[in-house]
């Protein structure tokens, strides 16, 4: 899997096929009721929630909602302040401090050409230009998908938000699988300051590709075919510019195993609604079949 566009950018229409599914339900294994579990994506629109077959009585079924995060906690001045901690650079250095000349020159012309202003900008250098490699990378990848899909996504009221917006609508819990310190480690700060130059770079020359993956998740996801879209997300380039097997585990398959080893707990309080990203659901290490492997029954609701 490319490893910039591991940010869990996951989901235009193909055909549905019979297995198509982004909800499914959790029972057996001592379970006295069902939970169920559902595959999000960051930048979808919310609206697309009313699409999923299932999504309401499963939420009238369970007496709590848990995420990736607390999506309350996110909006505190403390974690507004790690978020953008952890997107910055040292004080005093700029991006440029970490480019060559020619990877800046780069770095200008995509900003131009996406944004019709770039980092030989003193206005945009202002702004963005204590940046990390990261940060820039997450704020092209919105760019990108923004620029497709104009009024999608609305960052007041998300496709993950939803859920746990409806649970405390209802006087219901909500609860998280992992702390905001552990996603800002993973998406952020996880890598050395030469490894996030690298999938700058390799996003900035790998446009097209980066473009077309997008665009093919978002078509899975909104056609609810977790197949196809684990599919697209093992498509690679080859060279620097892909996942190593360790980095594919930090960010997908040890959070995956994480989750599920705090599930069952949880599920057995409480009957109880997961979203978390639909990149964490398919495939053999994959929450659905790590669930199974655990002696659940996981179905997808019809």
């Amino acid at each position: 899997m490319k490893k910039v566009l591991t940010t869990a950018l996951v989901f235009a229409l193909t055909s549905m096929t019979a297995s198509a599914q982004l909800l499914y339900k959790i029972s057996g294994n001592g379970l006295e009721k069902p939970s169920y579990i559902i595959g999000t994506h960051h930048l979808a629109n919310v609206g697309f929630v009313h699409k999923i077959n299932g999504v309401t009585e499963a939420l009238t079924e369970t007496d709590q909602v848990y995420g990736e995060l607390v999506w309350d906690t996110m909006t505190n001045t403390d974690s507004l302040k790690a978020v953008q901690d952890a997107m910055t650079l040292p004080a005093g250095k700029t991006i440029k401090d970490y480019l060559t000349p020619d990877e800046f020159k780069r770095l200008d012309a995509f900003m131009i050409a996406k944004m019709g202003t770039g980092m030989s900008n003193p206005m945009v250098a202002s702004k963005m230009g204590n940046f990390t490699p990261m940060a820039l990378v997450t704020q092209f990848q919105l760019l990108l998908f923004m620029t497709k899909h104009m009024g999608e996504f609305d960052p007041s009221s998300t496709f993950d938000q939803y859920f746990q917006a409806q649970a405390k609508k209802n006087g219901l819990p909500c609860g998280g699988l992992e702390t905001l310190q552990k996603q800002i480690e993973v998406l952020y700060t996880g890598k050395p300051i030469s490894r996030q130059v690298e999938e700058l770079m390799c996003f900035i020359d790998n446009e097209s590709f980066n473009s077309q993956m997008m665009e093919d998740l978002t078509s899975a996801f909104y056609a609810q075919n977790l197949e196809t879209l684990k599919q697209v997300m093992d498509r690679k380039l080859g060279g620097k510019c892909d996942s190593t097997p360790e980095e594919e585990a930090k960010l997908i398959y040890d959070r995956n195993a994480d989750w599920v080893a705090k599930m069952p707990t949880i599920m057995a309080s409480k009957p109880t609604f997961f979203a978390v990203g639909a990149a964490h659901l398919p495939g053999d290490k994959g929450v659905l079949q790590l669930l199974r492997n655990a002696g659940y029954t996981v179905e997808g609701v019809k």
